[in-house]
């Protein structure tokens, strides 16, 4: 049974840190059974860093779910803390989410982030947008404070994704509340298209619908808490939970209709009971690929790069109930082709993923960690 969390002051946390910078011990490495990858632990002892994004060859800026930002220098692994974040409501799966920098950073320097705001006693997904100056975040916007308030803690969404065609993207999950996925009078259970100063496209494809929130790009979604543009072949791409099984990888089209709660692959958390009319109907959309039974994935990240063998065009997910970090290999033409479960023994809940300047891995879990994956040297 979905549990209604009561809304309290306790569960507003409003970010007035001092600045502060503190250095943390040297990465270390951590065993694992893969000969060809080496994973360096860089920093432990934090909160849930939910998203991570370099602002800097150095410099990797992270949210942490309870409603901090901070800066890890990966040069000296020196911690600083980022003022001038807005209240988030941390409760259940709310707080400070997702952190992305703008695809023209190095002009424009905007840094963009999805937090669950405080709505009259509920909570609602939004996007924002800032500047970094020094350790002080400026100008701080809210783009769209999206139609998604419930009275749940739950399924929130929310990761950015930009297509460097001037767009923003970014998920919002159903909230809790199942059937609205299908009501595109809100924006629950959605994915948005948004111009990059929040403003509405011309071409988003419900633009003339008067039933339909016009920054909707696709809807019937459950909890997209994965997203990522593959700008090489102009594809976007969400992972996303599903119920007790049927998670689901989904090339994200416009204007597409992805099923839940009327179709789907999973069945209830209360009983052996298939969720919907079944797992098609006419006029809704099929996964690319299913994870039956869940592994509950955490993000999405596109590799793009010949460092890791094999690995070019591949899609990463980290995934939170099974504990591994998966990777998915895609056709040319955007078809699973097979699948490998990485890190395993680990045991860890992987939340967000983020590549590197120099083509290795980040990732970071939930028991507080941020790690490194790079090619092992010979």
């Amino acid at each position: 049974m979905l549990r209604l969390f009561k809304f309290t002051q306790i569960g507003l946390v409003a970010i007035t840190l001092l600045s502060t910078t503190c250095a943390v011990s040297q990465a270390g490495e951590i065993s694992q059974s893969n000969r060809d990858i080496q994973v360096e632990q860089l920093v432990d002892g934090l909160g849930i860093p939910w998203g991570m994004t370099f602002i800097g060859p150095e410099r990797l800026l992270f949210s942490e779910k309870s409603g901090r930002l901070r800066l890890l220098r990966l040069d000296t692994l020196e911690l600083t803390d980022i003022k001038g974040a807005p209240t988030v409501v941390a409760e259940g799966q709310g707080g400070m989410l997702d952190v992305a920098v703008s695809p023209n950073y190095s002009r424009d320097g905007w840094i963009y982030f999805t937090y669950s705001k405080p709505a009259d006693g509920e909570a609602t997904t939004t996007l924002a947008r800032a500047r970094l100056d020094g350790t002080q975040l400026k100008s701080w916007q809210d783009l769209l404070i999206t139609d998604s308030a419930t009275s749940t803690r739950v399924h929130y969404g929310s990761r950015i994704a930009f297509d460097h065609q001037g767009h923003v993207f970014f998920g919002i999950g159903d909230r809790g509340d199942r059937q609205q996925s299908q009501n595109t009078e809100n924006h629950i259970g959605t994915i948005i298209r948004l111009n990059l100063d929040g403003s509405v496209p011309a071409d988003n494809p419900f633009n003339n619908d008067p039933g339909t929130r016009n920054e909707i790009w696709s809807y019937g979604h459950r909890n997209p808490q994965g997203l990522v543009f593959d700008t090489r072949t102009n594809r976007l791409w969400s992972i996303e939970h599903g119920p007790r099984g049927g998670d689901e990888i989904n090339l994200v089209q416009k204007g597409k209709n992805y099923g839940w709660p009327v179709i789907s692959y999973g069945k209830e958390y209360w009983g052996p009971v298939a969720i919907g009319e079944g797992t098609h109907k006419a006029g809704m959309e099929q996964p690319r690929k299913v994870y039956t039974p869940s592994i509950a994935p955490g993000s999405l990240l596109i590799y793009q790069n010949d460092d890791f063998p094999g690995w070019n065009g591949n899609l990463f997910s980290g995934a939170l109930k099974l504990r591994h970090l998966n990777r998915v290999s895609l056709s040319d033409t955007g078809m699973p082709t097979g699948e490998e479960r990485l890190l395993e023994e680990l045991n860890l809940r992987i939340r967000a993923l983020a590549q590197g300047p120099k083509g290795w891995i980040y990732l970071s879990t939930d028991d507080g960690r941020i790690m490194r994956l790079r090619p092992r040297k010979p």
